[in-house]
């Protein structure tokens, strides 16, 4: 099976999320700041879809969107053919941090959502350990959050959202603030999930190994204003061994994106220069 280059068409089994036209502006037009500018975009179900670009681009902007916190100021954004207005128990959002209930254990976290859809407590508690098995922390139901290292409060994290069965995941860098190692075994873990559940993922990151990694599509932003400059559909996401990132073909799609994110990044550093 080769691997060395982007593909045409798609895996996925159906459009889950459309995104037409959206532009999203803050303040008022004479001293606002224009964040997304004409985006058009499609996740379809399934689908593992890696969103990259320079900082300040409208990577995060576009997920609130996505998630319901924030409303496009023009276009229209929609899931199975029905507007979002708000957020939704179908998306599922895991932030930069674990954002955990502190006085909660790891069990009471994950069963939270289930409790609140008003399972019986047994039954809420059933599906938390599944998930919690699922993401490789039996054994520490019991454990609070500042018991617990960064990698691990961000696999709560997902299992919390998996518990809630979306079904779309929107991840915000999650392991950004993660060592590398750890980054490097979560992206194998959450990989393993993925190939499990199928569940479609929206994910957020700056870094390009991850999201070739991961992703059965790679899309790169401009500079702010964010539009879509390239997508790319690579099968990299097929392979098992995380070695695949030493590859003579893995090191092209990644000298490829590169070159692309280089000229976004300077534009993007002028304008921090010019604004900041």
């Amino acid at each position: 099976m080769s691997l060395d280059h982007p593909r045409t068409g798609t895996q996925a089994d159906e459009a889950l999320v459309a995104v037409r036209g959206v532009v999203k502006r803050f303040g008022d037009a004479a001293g606002g700041i224009t964040a997304l500018e004409d985006i058009d975009l499609t996740v379809a179900g399934g689908d593992f879809l890696c969103v990259i670009g320079p900082s300040g681009c409208g990577k995060t902007t576009l997920l609130n969107i996505l998630a319901g916190f924030e409303a496009p100021t023009m276009g229209e954004v929609s899931m199975r053919g029905r507007p979002i207005t708000g957020p939704g128990a179908e998306r599922g959002v895991v932030f930069q941090q674990g954002s955990l209930f502190t006085w909660m254990n790891v069990v009471e976290n994950v069963a939270f959502g289930p409790r609140c859809k008003g399972l019986a407590a047994r039954d809420a508690r059933a599906v938390a350990q599944e998930y919690i098995e699922i993401v490789g922390l039996g054994g520490f139901e019991a454990r609070y959050p500042y018991e617990l290292s960064g990698g691990m409060q961000q696999r709560v994290g997902i299992a919390r959202v998996l518990a809630n069965d979306p079904e779309i995941l929107l991840m915000d860098e999650p392991f950004a603030a993660l060592d590398a190692q750890t980054r490097e075994l979560l992206q194998e873990e959450v990989k393993r999930i993925w190939r499990r559940t199928r569940k479609t993922v929206f994910w957020i990151t700056h870094s390009i190994e991850e999201a070739l990694f991961l992703a059965t599509r790679v899309v790169v932003m401009t500079a702010r204003p964010g539009r879509i400059k390239a997508s790319f559909d690579y099968r990299f996401h097929e392979a098992d061994d995380f070695r695949i990132t030493t590859s003579p073909e893995f090191a092209a799609a990644k000298r490829d994106i590169l070159e692309l994110l280089r000229a976004e990044t300077v534009a993007a550093d002028r304008q921090e220069a010019l604004h900041g």
